[in-house]
Parts: structure tokens; C-alpha cells; sequence
């Protein structure tokens, strides 16, 4: 019998290789050995100003993105979030259970909204605040035995841990709690422009980022403008040498090489000759990609609706077994 894992990537902004190696290629590389349900979370997506034509666009690239990449319908449940109701339902359910305090204490939550404040543009979104509740609603709804997140989301996947005991005691819910995949290699890709923060798919700085979108020639040249570090030596350093770091990551998580053989390949090479290999690596990669990618735009609509009634059958029983429990 396979685990059931579940993964998740929000319909905002355009997707970069960051979003490619630390979300999408884990869901990819588990998905013969796992009952993989993959979603779009669309409505995450709303906890920011977001034109509706915009966020229509967005969920349908994505998954057609998931599906250039090398998802598979007939192995992995791929779906959008919005098309399963159970998801908003569950999401008010934990909610009743949970408190402002720990989610006030959420990293990702403090580092937003003192950006928004700090903006003094618009007020922080409840949204924000529960964002949360609903990834732990998205997760639990499935019962799953693992999920693949990124790094910076492991203090949610802790948040929905602790939800789900929560409800295994008041309740007696037979809740998993759910362990992580996190990506071996290039589990966070930093910006291009500024290496100690984490490559943004919502970024105003377009030469911070690779998009998966990118003319392969452009996304070359951003890899020739990255910020190294003046040492012009090629070792894996994120602390001291984040820049090189970084795109060592990005290398190591095209090409399958480990980061020791990529030292050993660049020993004695300088940062230009590094460079032009990585952005070489990256152009090929994406002319690939984007091939792929519109070929599977025309298929997206079919995919999701197939995916969204093979998730339901389970998020239904799931729920309503909840329900029982808890008396409504």
C-alpha cells in the first residue's frame, strides 16, 4: 500500500525556479512511490490584492506548469483548491480550535504584515493571520503521511501537527500527523540580486528571480548579473558566500549533481566560467519547459476537473467522519 502525500503551490505571481525545484520536482520525484494529491491553492491566493483575470491565469499556468514538468493525472490527484469545497469547510472547523496567539507567532505571518504596515499602504488581512488554519486544512483533509514544503514552511506544517492532536484528544479524530519532504537539494533558492533573501515569485525586482516563463536568453543573462562575492572561488559557503551558494543550488538541482561534485568540477575555474555553465543549464531547462508548457495548457481544464472528483470522494468521507465526531 502506497502513503498518501499531499502538496500545494500558491496561485499568485509568476512561478520561478525556485517554485520548479523546492515544490514542484519533489511532487515529481515521489509521485510513483506515493498516493500523491497535488493542488492549486487559489484561494491562499486571496489573502493579497489579486485581479481575477490575473488569479484565473495564474492557477491555470501553474498547473499546467505541474504538468509540463512531468505530473502525471493517471499516478498523482491534481486539482485547484477552490474546486473542493471540503477545504474551506475543514478550514472552519480547525479554525474554531485554534488561537490567535499561535498564529500571531507564525514567522511567515510577522514577516508580511510588518511589511504591509511598513508600506503603510493598505491594513494586514485576516487572511494573513489564517492562512494557517486553511494549509492545515489542506493537508489534513486527505489524511496524509507526509507533505512536500519548502523550508520556510515547516513552523506551518509544526502548527497543523499540533492541530491535528488537538482534535485526536477533544475528538478522538484519527488525524496522521503528516512528516515532511523537503527537497535534498535547493530547498530554498535565494534571489539573484540579494542571496540572503528567498527568490519571490511576487518580486518587483524582475532580475531578482528566474521565471519559468522567462525567454531562456534573458533568464541567461540574469544568471551573468548575479551577486557573487569577490573571493572568485567556487565552494559551497551560505553564510560567507551566499551569492555562489546560491547558484550552486540552482546547478545542483538541474543537473542531479551532488554540491561535493560540483566544487570538485569548478575546482581552479572562475566565477565567469561557473556562470556560463549555470546559465546554460538554466536556458536549456526552461526552452524544455516552455515547450511542454503550452502543449499542456490546453488540457488543464479536463485534468482539473477529473482531478477535483477524485479528491472530493476522498475529502468527503474524511470530513464527514469529522463531523460526526465533533457533533455537527
Amino acid at each position: 500500500m502506497k502513503y498518501r502525500l499531499v502538496s500545494g503551490i500558491t496561485a499568485t505571481g509568476n512561478l520561478t525556479l525556485g517554485n520548479y525545484l523546492g515544490s514542484i520536482k519533489p511532487s515529481l520525484s515521489v509521485q510513483d512511490n506515493y498516493d500523491s494529491f497535488i493542488f492549486v491553492a487559489d484561494l491562499h491566493a486571496l489573502t493579497i490584492e489579486i485581479d481575477p483575470k490575473e488569479l484565473r491565469e495564474n492557477r491555470k499556468n501553474i498547473m499546467a506548469f505541474y504538468l509540463a514538468c512531468g505530473i502525471n493525472p493517471q499516478k498523482s490527484t491534481i486539482f485547484f483548491q477552490s474546486d473542493v469545497s471540503e477545504h474551506s469547510e475543514l478550514y472552519w472547523l480547525l479554525q474554531s480550535r485554534t488561537t490567535i496567539g499561535e498564529l500571531s507567532r507564525m514567522t511567515q505571518f510577522k514577516d508580511k504584515s510588518k511589511i504591509q504596515e511598513g508600506n503603510k499602504t493598505e491594513k494586514v488581512p485576516t487572511g494573513l493571520l489564517v492562512y494557517p488554519v486553511l494549509m492545515a486544512a489542506d493537508i489534513l483533509l486527505y489524511n496524509p503521511r507526509y507533505v512536500t514544503v519548502g523550508a520556510d514552511q515547516l513552523q506551518h506544517l509544526e502548527l497543523t501537527r499540533n492541530i491535528a492532536v488537538r482534535f485526536n484528544n477533544k475528538y478522538n479524530a484519527d488525524f496522521i500527523l503528516p512528516e515532511p519532504i523537503v527537497s535534498k537539494v535547493a530547498t530554498k533558492i535565494m534571489s539573484l540580486t540579494e542571496p540572503t533573501k528567498k527568490m519571490s515569485k511576487s518580486t518587483n525586482q524582475p532580475n531578482s528571480a528566474i521565471f519559468l516563463l522567462d525567454d531562456p536568453q534573458v533568464a541567461y543573462k540574469k544568471i551573468q548579473k548575479a551577486v557573487t562575492d569577490s573571493e572568485n572561488k567556487v565552494y559551497f559557503d551560505q553564510a560567507n558566500k551566499p551569492g555562489i551558494s546560491n547558484l550552486i543550488s540552482i546547478y545542483a538541482g538541474l543537473t542531479e549533481k551532488t554540491i561535493d561534485e560540483i566544487v570538485f568540477e569548478f575546482e581552479g575555474k572562475n566565477y565567469g566560467e561557473f556562470k556560463e555553465a549555470v546559465g546554460k543549464v538554466v536556458s536549456e531547462f526552461l526552452k524544455d519547459l516552455q515547450e511542454k508548457f503550452y502543449k499542456n495548457l490546453l488540457t488543464v481544464d479536463q485534468v482539473a476537473k477529473s482531478g477535483a472528483e477524485k479528491a472530493r470522494k476522498i475529502a468527503s468521507i474524511n470530513l464527514k467522519n469529522l463531523k460526526d465526531k465533533i457533533g455537527v
